[in-house]
């Protein structure tokens, strides 16, 4: 049986889930975990560092943007 707290639990964690992918920590945590795997040896960036670098990048080469 499920009880109240297993539920409360479950819902805790799959709001969690959709937050970090609405904000994109899960992409910060998807490259960290790809660096860690492809590149052992490089630095991992900070948070700060990849987003800094990602906007950068995304403002360099804008793609299918309109603007």
């Amino acid at each position: 049986m499920t009880t109240v707290v297993d539920r409360v639990r479950r819902g805790w964690r799959a709001v969690a889930w959709y937050v970090a992918g609405v904000t994109g920590e899960s992409d910060y945590q998807r490259y960290v975990a790809h660096l860690r795997r492809r590149h052992p040896g490089a630095p991992v960036p900070t948070v700060g560092e990849y987003w800094r670098e990602r906007y950068a990048a995304q403002d360099a080469d804008p793609g299918a943007r309109c603007c």
